[in-house]
């Protein structure tokens, strides 16, 4: 099982944003130094109280300067939102920085603040999602290409760089939606996915994408990769106790106020489902959130919790996602990454 962390970023209440990036920096060479496989950036914007990381391929630049052997990857390219020809550039130029460690995780993202501050359509995100990647990996595998889309016109461009990697780097999709997760197993490509609340569902629509994969005749296996709320500390009190106001602060805030509200754009069975899963969270206890959100505990149970979910979600890998909710002290979190590392890592291998 490949291991890697999941960063947002995050600024706590009080703090700069330098002291921000000087910290998940930090953490991603930690990656480096206790042997973990990968380093996953988010691309969050507009949320001042939550991340300072809008530009996660800048990023993804400096930690491939200070690594060697780490990947880096993006979890997710939000990719409705750039411009494909520059995005092309961009990622087969940072695939060079990278010589070849680069993994370039995309999706469209459920927020739709976003979409409004960029002055794009939500109601078009999937449209223009599909799009960009028509025309970037056609910009990266023919020497001079057109197009001719909804949104996007060229006539024979030619890309340059193209990527070191061939025909392109590893391309990973996130999948929330019923049909997208079929739709990614035709595509032939790895998923994300994360419990977020209804891990019934989840189970069904993983067992979706890899009864699709096998139908379309794929080759090789389905490749599933689960982001996954994790908090090691040396006993159980500890590891419950030091994440739970962050952790809730994140079910009860920032999870509720995204399904709360219709999204434009998705169907009517997408919004209510969204909809039904914030009345699920708005009730949920904290040890509902340890039953069904998050991996928290010794190295022992969060072990175990790890390969229990494996068995369940049939995942390949994990990145683990170490401040949920952006609270948990900077000295917390740096000790649960080494104990992840250091105790739980050796034991999924």
């Amino acid at each position: 099982m490949d291991l890697g962390l999941y960063l947002e970023f995050p600024r706590r209440a009080g703090e700069s944003e330098a002291q921000a990036f000087e910290e998940s920096m930090v953490q991603a060479r930690m990656a480096e130094e206790l042997g973990l496989d990968s380093v996953w950036l988010a691309e969050l914007h507009f949320t001042p109280g939550r991340s300072v990381l809008a530009s996660p391929l800048l990023v993804a630049g400096y930690i491939a300067g200070v690594t060697k052997r780490v990947h880096v990857g993006t979890a997710v390219e939000v990719l409705p939102l750039g411009n494909p020809i520059r995005l092309a550039e961009e990622v087969a130029t940072l695939d060079h920085i990278c010589q070849g460690r680069f993994e370039f995780g995309i999706g469209r993202s459920g927020a739709a603040t976003a979409y409004q501050a960029y002055n794009v359509p939500y109601d078009e995100s999937k449209a223009r999602f599909f799009e960009t990647l028509n025309i970037m990996t056609s910009a990266w595998t023919q020497e001079r290409f057109s197009f001719d889309g909804k949104f996007f016109q060229y006539h024979d461009v030619c890309v340059v760089p193209k990527p070191l990697q061939q025909p392109y780097p590893p391309l990973r999709i996130a999948v929330n939606s019923p049909d997208t997760f079929p739709t990614a197993a035709q595509m032939q490509l790895p998923i994300f996915i994360g419990l977020r609340a209804r891990p019934d569902l989840l189970q069904q629509r993983v067992e979706s994408y890899i009864q699709a994969w096998e139908e379309a005749g794929n080759p090789g296996e389905p490749d599933v990769c689960l982001r996954l709320p994790i908090y090691v500390a040396e006993t159980m009190e500890k590891a419950l106790e030091e994440p739970q106001e962050s952790a809730m602060s994140f079910s009860k805030s920032r999870l509720e106020q995204a399904v709360n509200q219709p999204v434009p754009g998705l169907s009517d069975a997408e919004n209510q489902e969204r909809i039904e899963r914030g009345k699920r969270v708005k009730n949920m206890t904290y040890d509902d959130v340890l039953a069904s959100d998050v991996a928290f505990g010794t190295p022992e149970v969060v072990t175990e919790k790890v390969l229990a979910l494996q068995q369940k979600f049939h995942f390949n890998s994990v990145i683990a996602e170490i401040n949920i909710g952006s609270k948990i002290p900077r000295d917390l979190v740096e000790n649960s990454i080494r104990l992840f590392a250091e105790q739980v890592a050796p034991q999924l291998r």
